[in-house]
């Protein structure tokens, strides 16, 4: 019975060995093998591994590109600006042994790699004024971060895929006084183009009314003409006409006269002449004589 129980505690202990000797790498993953925490091998192939049970214990890290979120960095430009600066890092371990060496793990990757961003984006940045850090030139100075960053990084074992700044803003104080300079600059811009579209304004009345005047002193000077040379071909018309027949031309401006002196619509139309008067010579004869 003793040997029973003990053949059954053997059989147990050899199947905990057998389980903490395998350990399965998965396709997303490296494993740095430690033997009484020496780093002795790196596998980097996904699969069933084994080790020493109890003596060697496996460290996995990510084969994936991981991201870190830096904290925001107040950074003064060359122009003596400050900036506020949200950054990230997106990163990959390339070498597990020598990253297991000198960081440990990722916290003590990030701890580190905060501390070269932020010497990264006070070089980089802190060269340059305001209007080229929020420029298109900005992509070259991320690019010259990056760089610089993953020369240090090497020793980490990693590689630096990219480096961003997610938002860069002007601290309060700074911005209410840029807004305030630029509402000022905007106003000033605004009352010149006032200024100068009232000058416009004026002068182009002016010439309006001087062209205004031009027109109408010509129109009336050429209306003056007109009627002159008018009243004289109607002189010569008449004159023309009466010349014609001096009898007929008589007897009409004779009608022409009694038409105006009796028109219709008056109530008494009371003339007082002489019977004998040259108004009247119509009246007695048709001649007129």
């Amino acid at each position: 019975m003793l040997n029973k129980k003990f053949f059954i505690a053997i059989i147990i202990f050899s199947v905990v060995i057998l389980f903490s000797a395998l350990f399965t790498v998965h396709q997303t993953q490296q494993a740095l093998i430690l033997q009484f925490g020496d780093p002795i091998r790196v596998i980097k192939e996904p699969g069933l591994k084994i080790k020493l049970p109890l003596i060697q214990n496996a460290i996995f890290y990510d084969t994936r590109v991981l991201d870190f979120d830096a904290k925001v960095e107040e950074v003064i430009l060359s122009d003596q600006k400050r900036l506020l600066v949200d950054a990230f890092i997106r990163y990959k371990i390339l070498d597990p042994l020598k990253f297991y060496q000198t960081v440990g793990n990722e916290n003590g990757f990030k701890a580190r790699v905060t501390g070269l961003l932020s010497g990264g984006l006070r070089r980089v940045l802190g060269s340059n004024p305001l209007e080229v850090v929020l420029s298109q030139d900005r992509r070259s100075l991320m690019q010259k971060i990056q760089d610089s960053i993953n020369v240090e990084a090497d020793d980490f074992g990693v590689i630096l895929i990219d480096v961003r700044i997610k938002r860069a803003d002007l601290p309060k104080a700074n911005s209410e006084a840029i807004f305030a300079r630029m509402r000022a600059e905007r106003e000033k811009e605004a009352r010149q183009f006032r200024a100068e579209g009232a000058e416009a304004s004026q002068r182009i009345r002016s010439r309006a009314d001087r062209d205004k005047t031009v027109i109408l002193a010509e129109a009336q000077k050429k209306s003056q003409i007109l009627r002159g040379e008018g009243d004289g071909d109607a002189i010569t018309i008449y004159a023309n006409t009466f010349n014609k027949d001096k009898d007929f031309f008589a007897f009409y401006r004779s009608m022409e006269a009694y038409k105006k002196a009796f028109q219709e619509g008056d109530e008494d139309p009371t003339l007082i002449l002489s019977p004998d008067s040259e108004f009247f010579r119509f009246f007695n004869k048709q001649d007129g004589k």
